[in-house]
């Protein structure tokens, strides 16, 4: 009787240890960390409010949370910030900044919290219809990942276009002038 006592105590003590001493990974962290490892320069990441639309193309993922916007967001750049092939370019729509709370309560609160989960990135705004085109015409080629979280409120969607991790705009377009330079010279060599 008293292992038995003893052997439950250690069994629940264990037990509580176990819940206490290791959180579980949510299920969208294990489906995000599967897609982003896939993910490269020109793929999207999508941090979407509660009623963004499903996605029927192939090539667009759909990953729900079970979290608000700022938090998802949080952990996405987290999660890119460790990857060396890609950087984040963020996007959100310009109607946020116009939405008042007599109309979206907890819009202004949002505001601030999502401000904190940017990661000191400095969004491009544009008009929420010209984000769908840039998706939509981002999706003919690349893959699209879709976190659908519980945030309900109106044009608080967070969209993230992948870039090159290791190589920026500046590079791009140093590139791009030497070799005009290169080919200008060749076709005055050539005359």
């Amino acid at each position: 009787m008293i292992f038995s006592c003893r052997f439950l105590v250690t069994v629940a003590a264990l037990s509580s240890f176990g819940c206490m001493g290791f959180r579980s990974t949510p299920e969208w962290h294990r489906a995000l960390d599967r897609h982003t490892d896939q993910l490269g320069y020109r793929n999207w990441i999508v941090v979407a409010e509660a009623s963004f639309p499903a996605q029927s193309r192939p090539g667009i993922h759909q990953v729900n949370a079970a979290v608000d916007i700022p938090e998802a967001l949080d952990y996405v750049l987290g999660s890119l910030e460790q990857k060396e092939n890609v950087r984040p370019r963020l996007y959100v729509p310009r109607e946020l900044r116009s939405v008042e709370n007599d109309y979206a309560p907890g819009i202004d609160y949002f505001r601030k919290r999502l401000e904190n989960a940017l990661h000191g990135y400095e969004p491009t705004e544009l008009e929420q219809q010209s984000l769908l085109t840039l998706l939509e015409d981002a999706n003919r080629s690349f893959d699209v990942l879709v976190i659908r979280t519980t945030t309900p409120l109106p044009y608080s969607s967070v969209f993230i276009e992948l870039q090159p991790g290791y190589w920026d705009a500046d590079a791009e377009n140093r590139l791009r002038e030497k070799i005009d330079r290169e080919h200008a010279e060749k076709n005055v060599r050539g005359r």
